[in-house]
């Protein structure tokens, strides 16, 4: 039984509204009992079955941002599409909120696609999936473990697994590193039991340091700023408590990535600090219905809303090669 979601119903997105689509609030839920919630689009003036396309992402954001943005472009492309917001974000259901878990995210990808895949307006055997920044990761994740999705397109992606256990650029990869990350998130839990509550873990920075690295100023300069803000998201408030990352350090993704058979295309920006996330995962990838595609001078936040770098003719003749 889903559980009662309260949705808005204004609205409340980062981007206008387009006039070839229409839109409406859906739910919809996972095996962990989970009710989700997202926003469909539907090309207007269409009949039949529709190739269909889940959206997720950036990690820390809701519908309202970069995904219902790549939903909504997609669906004037002529598909039907979901933007949700994952597990315990958003308007999505789940306790305690702003909790991230490798298993759970990914089984949410899978739940879309259950969703997906008994519409009487959706071609079941034509489902793909878009996976941005850290539900990039978890898209491939899907992908791997999911034959009903065809094609998967992961943009800008992160894999949030190896950036906990690694660190940044692998800069923390050794035994020791992991062993004090380790005692301090434990030592956090035992705090936060004693206190039952959660520590802060998650969010932008604000006011911004001096000191940073340029990538996080472009998280700063997308999420706190007009184009990128939405009260619902964890990335655009500072005072939101999430849980640790504590399982994303010990349960890596992209095991069996090289086991998949459906399309892939990796997007990412030429001047991405993350680049390196969607280089290796296309190493590791087989065949000859897998891509790599890197946008010259795109920084990490450009292909969250920069409608004139995101690739949609790329992805949209990508959809169509291999969910027909």
């Amino acid at each position: 039984m889903e559980e009662k979601l309260t949705l808005t119903t204004e609205w409340d997105k980062t981007f206008p509204k387009s006039d070839t689509v229409n839109h409406r609030k859906i739910t919809f839920h996972n095996r962990y009992g989970i009710t989700l919630a997202a926003d469909l689009y539907e090309p207007k003036n269409a009949s039949g079955k529709f190739p269909a396309i889940a959206v997720c992402g950036p990690f820390g954001a809701v519908k309202e941002q970069a995904s219902g943005l790549y939903a909504q472009t997609m669906a004037e492309r002529g598909f039907l599409t979901i933007a949700f917001d994952p597990s315990f974000t958003g308007e999505s259901g789940g306790t305690p909120r702003y909790v991230a878990s490798p298993d759970i995210n990914t089984e949410d990808f899978q739940a879309a696609v259950d969703f997906l895949s008994v519409q009487d307006n959706v071609d079941p055997d034509k489902i793909g999936i878009i996976g941005i920044c850290g539900w990039g990761g978890m898209a491939l994740n899907a992908a791997a473990i999911d034959t009903r999705i065809k094609a998967t397109v992961a943009s800008t992606m992160y894999d949030m697994t190896r950036v906990n256990a690694k660190g940044y650029f692998d800069a923390e990869d050794s035994e020791e590193a992991r062993h004090e990350k380790r005692e301090a998130l434990n030592a956090q839990r035992t705090i936060d039991y004693k206190n039952n509550s959660y520590a802060r873990a998650g969010g932008v920075v604000d006011p911004l340091p001096d000191d940073v690295p340029s990538f996080v100023k472009d998280y700063h300069a997308y999420y706190k700023t007009e184009r990128g803000y939405h009260p619902r998201s964890l990335n655009s408030n500072d005072g939101w408590n999430v849980t640790s990352s504590l399982s994303f350090l010990n349960m890596p993704i992209l095991q069996y990535s090289d086991e998949i058979r459906s399309a892939v295309l990796l997007i990412h920006g030429e001047e991405a600090h993350s680049c390196y996330f969607s280089r290796d995962a296309y190493q590791k990838l087989r065949g000859d219905n897998k891509e790599l595609m890197i946008i010259p001078g795109a920084v990490h936040t450009d292909l969250y809303n920069q409608v004139n770098i995101i690739p949609f003719d790329k992805m949209e003749a990508f959809f169509k090669q291999y969910l027909k």
